[in-house]
């Protein structure tokens, strides 16, 4: 069974294995909780609940899927009303993986910069095509981002487009709005920064968990990029759902290269419900609902012996296992003998030691996945 999870590791290179995969290759495997994907299961039961009055009940889902959804440009100008921004300044995407992919192909000539641990793409779209090179966050620091340091960086490398996550992917670091405001300001303006929020949904700054998108100063900064999956934070993944904020210029080249019918019937009708007010009111409610119980999870999760949880303010914690057993060992125990899939990050560039990826799911699956991790971080079968 461990061959075969880590062969089926392989083939999917620098990501996991989707569920439904696992479930076709190892059909004997009872998967119960999925710790892997990242994202709020509230959300979903809110669009299922959504898609079924509306779509299902209505049999409006006919025309959804008989007739082409609307252009890129029909989609973005919704998308920008709900933003409060201008129309010509949203790009949509086929999830935030096809933006991110444009963005570094059409947009870096020289050298990217990507801090270290990040998700993979990043460095991977861009490998072959421009230098790459790393600033690598420390665990001694939780991973967090100094502002003048990564300038510095900048400074020392010259790059052309810098990228950053926050909160970060994997590690679920967080930096604050002011910092990020100093790395804005304090980058050569000819440096294009692409600033991923996909996770800004879970992060907060006050006790009323506000969301601090960095979105309203693309006008202060033309060569500010900021990409936005829907799929974590609203449970949509899919659906393939996502856009960017940037300067009317760039979404002008993008689109004279194509992506004129990039999103599909469902992704439209998504991105029309969240611009109403009716949904984000009920949205806002299962997010906040969701945050609460997410820390909550990770205070938990902390007890654990044999294990160090990073901060975070993504939906997901990096955990280090600690002794003598590896990531790709637990995981396999914790996926086997107790269907919980988390993801190993065995194959993460920048990660010294032996850590996991969990996702925050709801109340009982969290209790679930701490008492499986408990139980196998006791001495290992033979």
């Amino acid at each position: 069974m461990a061959d075969r999870l880590a062969k089926m590791k392989d083939d999917a290179g620098s990501h996991s294995p989707s569920l439904l995969t696992l479930r076709e290759q190892l059909p004997e495997l009872e998967i119960s909780v999925d710790a892997c994907f990242i994202s709020n299961p509230y959300a979903t039961q809110l669009f299922l609940d959504y898609f079924k009055e509306e779509l299902l009940d209505t049999g409006a889902i006919r025309d959804v899927l008989e007739f082409y959804p609307s252009q890129n440009q029909v989609i973005a100008a919704l998308l920008a009303g709900h933003l409060g921004i201008a129309e010509d300044r949203v790009f949509v995407g086929n999830g935030a993986i096809e933006i991110i992919q444009a963005v570094i192909h059409n947009f870096a000539k020289r050298r990217i910069l990507v801090t270290l641990p990040t998700f993979s793409s990043y460095y991977e779209f861009a490998e072959g095509r421009v230098d790459v090179v790393f600033h690598t966050l420390r665990k001694g620091d939780d991973f967090k981002l100094d502002p003048h340091e990564y300038l510095a960086k900048v400074a020392e490398t010259d790059p052309d487009v810098v990228t950053l996550i926050n909160p970060n992917n994997p590690d679920g670091s967080y930096f604050s709005y002011e910092d990020l405001q100093t790395i804005l300001r304090g980058l050569p303006p000819d440096v294009t920064a692409i600033v991923d929020e996909s996770f800004i949904h879970f992060a907060f700054e006050d006790l009323n968990l506000d969301i601090r998108s960095i979105i309203a100063e693309c006008e202060e900064f033309p060569n500010l990029v900021v990409v936005k999956s829907m799929s974590k934070d609203f449970g949509i993944a899919g659906i393939r759902a996502g856009y960017a904020v940037m300067h009317p210029e760039r979404i002008a080249a993008l689109l004279r290269n194509g992506f004129l019918w990039n999103s599909n019937g469902l992704a439209e009708y998504f991105f029309r419900l969240y611009c109403r007010s009716d949904f984000l009111e009920r949205y806002d409610i299962v997010r906040k609902q969701y945050i609460l119980e997410t820390q909550l999870f990770y205070r938990q999760l902390a007890k654990v012996a044999g294990v160090k949880v990073y901060p975070s303010m993504a939906n997901f914690a990096l955990v280090e296992i600690l002794g003598d057993v590896t990531a790709d060992e637990v995981m396999q125990h914790l996926l086997v003998r107790h269907g919980v899939y988390v993801r190993t990050c065995s194959d993460k560039v920048g990660l010294d030691g032996e850590f996991l990826r969990i996702a925050s799911r709801g109340l009982r699956e969290n209790q679930r996945i701490i008492d499986a991790l408990a139980d196998v971080l006791g001495p290992l079968p033979q």
